[in-house]
């Protein structure tokens, strides 16, 4: 059997050949894509596509460019590179770092449904990477020492990530401004991950690094106690509960928690941010020291393994799928010629097609598969100009895309 084709809305994006789409989101396409180097090897990397409708408002596009090109001076183990942002075609996109990981909105319930309880020292060690990589932004510079205030806003479980070999990283730095902007203006409302926002950030009062600060303690907190904090029935009542509810101390939920841990928690988690840590920097230093004194400090290597463990059968079957599709992409040259039959298909979409006779048998083997149903003359040059080179996974790829083509149109 010969490999399957790619899924739809992959092959070349400017300088890049997208692999897979990993997620669609109301503000973005994301891929896992290749980008060729000078010598040759393609490195992996993770293509973030503005969906088409936003790409229309100016004022969104020039804030989450604005926002990008600062995250983009940010480099730190503990935050995911970004690598390139910019326009192709009609397409706002960033390029950034590929970590081939889980996040903790998926990791901390795998392991409750795999029973196996979640190690109270590995949620520590992943907030305190989370701080180191906090303070970076927080206290970033520009060359001439400038600051630069970068604030996530949205530090929530889906933007920290456990790589598969151990390390930590925090995702999308500034997006959430230029996100919650958009949403603001056309819902004059703020909208986001409302419960994990500070009370100020609720307020939409101005912020500082204090908002991350209580953000990451909220998170903390429920992969502490299993609960999460602010819940409500309604956005409203939810804010309400963030900003005017009781914050019961995380032994309520969870007697065995340590006391000293219990300390640095409601600290993080202080409604007057002049009484929360000021900096992500001292957090990191006490969720340190809690972790010198205790019977066992985890690793990069502890986190890798349970990682693994939790999402083996997962990464097995990913890796193969990655593998396959990779191999069915196609180069470079075939796709340009691909992208000349995909023209001659928004060429034709208004010529009315005959019913299709069944099409003659084809050896795969020595020839592209042959195709039945008359075309547009513009659509049988570009077919001819595949079938000339005699490749057979062009071709194969050609006939399925004029299948969907005719399915669809």
């Amino acid at each position: 059997m010969p490999p399957a084709a790619p899924p739809r809305d992959t092959g070349r994006f400017g300088k890049y050949r997208l692999i897979d789409r990993i997620a669609v989101g109301g503000m973005a396409e994301i891929f896992l894509a290749h980008q060729q180097q000078e010598d040759g090897q393609e490195t992996p990397v993770v293509i973030k596509r503005i969906r088409p409708h936003l790409s229309k408002h100016s004022a969104f596009v020039k804030m989450f460019l604005n926002e990008a090109r600062l995250a983009a001076q940010l480099n730190h183990p503990n935050i995911v590179q970004i690598h390139d942002l910019g326009k192709i075609a009609d397409s706002y996109f960033i390029a950034m770092e590929y970590v081939s990981g889980r996040d903790m909105r998926r990791v901390v319930p795998k392991a409750e449904a795999l029973g196996i309880p979640f190690p109270l020292v590995y949620a520590v060690k992943i907030a305190s990477n989370v701080c180191a990589g906090l303070h970076h932004a927080h206290t970033k510079g520009d060359l001439y020492g400038t600051p630069l205030n970068v604030v996530h806003r949205d530090v929530s479980p889906e933007n920290i990530v456990v790589a598969f070999d151990g390390s930590v990283k925090i995702l999308d730095f500034g997006i959430a401004k230029a996100a919650n902007q958009m949403e603001q203006t056309r819902n004059g409302e703020i909208k986001g991950k409302l419960s994990y926002m500070s009370p100020e950030q609720c307020l939409g009062k101005p912020i500082d690094c204090r908002s991350d600060i209580f953000s990451l303690g909220v998170v903390l907190y429920e992969w502490l106690t299993g609960f999460k904090l602010f819940t409500g029935e309604s956005e409203a009542a939810v804010m309400r509960s963030i900003t005017d509810g009781k914050i019961y101390a995380p032994s309520y939920f969870r007697e065995d928690l340590p006391e000293r841990l219990e300390v640095i928690l409601m600290k993080a988690l202080e409604r007057d941010r002049d009484k929360r840590y000021q900096t992500a920097a001292q957090m990191q230093k006490d969720l340190d020291a809690f972790l010198d004194a205790y019977d066992f400090t985890p690793t990069p290597l502890h986190l890798s393994n349970f990682i693994k463990q939790l999402f083996e059968e997962e990464l097995a079957g990913e890796q193969r799928r990655l593998a396959v599709r990779a191999a069915a992409a196609p180069t470079s040259e075939e796709a340009l010629e691909l992208s000349d039959v995909v023209s001659a298909l928004d060429t034709a979409k208004g010529v009315p097609a005959p019913e299709p006779e069944p099409p003659p048998v084809a050896d795969d083997r020595t020839e592209p598969r042959t195709l039945a149903v008359p075309l547009n003359q513009a659509l049988a040059e570009a077919l001819e100009a595949v079938a000339k080179r005699n490749n057979i996974s062009a071709g194969r790829m050609v006939a399925e895309l004029l299948e969907s083509w005719l399915k669809y149109r």
